[in-house]
């Protein structure tokens, strides 16, 4: 009697323990689920004032507000040369300031372009007439690189226009444009001048 007297105080007490924690973890639960709520709250409040502010960017940057008259919109922004439906940006800094080709696509991509892709002649011969001051062994980045032996656009499509080169795509080559000399794969390490390439706005 007194056993079963003393099993049942155990199980009691034990249950009371159980019903605490469960209590405590219900409290911690809420508590939590509140925070995460709060905090999405405030995740989703700086998402829109970025989206505002990315906005108003976009406005100021395609359509200039200039003293006292309205604003006038174009299909480039500042500093972007426009050529059928694209926007090109020619990034000439002194040595100092040249990058290899993944430092140039990045700094492209940190402008939401990336490093120019060539689709036809038209294109390929504004390129050229744009890359100005190089020669040699120094010119422009542009998107394409050696990969698994074939040249490859930043795009993801193969060259498909194999006489714009004449070198072998060989792993680590990266391609410059070379005002009035054309296409040369380099070393992808090496610093060289780079183009941005994104769509134009539709006017």
């Amino acid at each position: 009697m007194a056993l079963r007297i003393y099993f049942t105080s155990v199980i009691s007490e034990h249950n009371a323990k159980l019903t605490a924690e469960n209590q405590n973890l219900t409290l911690q639960n809420n508590q939590l689920e509140n925070n995460i709520t709060e905090l999405i709250q405030i995740m989703e409040t700086k998402w829109n004032e970025f989206n505002v502010s990315r906005a108003q960017w976009s406005i100021d940057a395609y359509c200039p507000k200039l003293q006292n008259q309205n604003r006038q919109c174009k299909a480039c922004q500042d500093g972007w040369l426009p050529s059928q439906s694209s926007c090109y940006e020619n990034n000439n800094p002194d040595d100092s300031g040249q990058k290899t080709w993944e430092e140039a696509r990045e700094k492209c991509r940190g402008k939401i372009s990336d490093l120019v892709v060539i689709a036809d002649q038209t294109e390929k011969t504004f390129i050229n007439d744009n890359s100005w001051g190089s020669s040699g062994t120094k010119g422009y980045w542009i998107g394409l690189r050696a990969e698994d032996g074939k040249w490859k656009w930043v795009d993801g499509s193969d060259l498909t226009e194999n006489s714009w080169i004449q070198q072998p795509a060989t792993n680590g080559q990266c391609v410059i444009s070379v005002e009035t000399e054309g296409w040369k794969s380099v070393s992808c390490g090496d610093r060289n001048r780079w183009i941005c390439k994104k769509k134009a706005l539709s006017l």
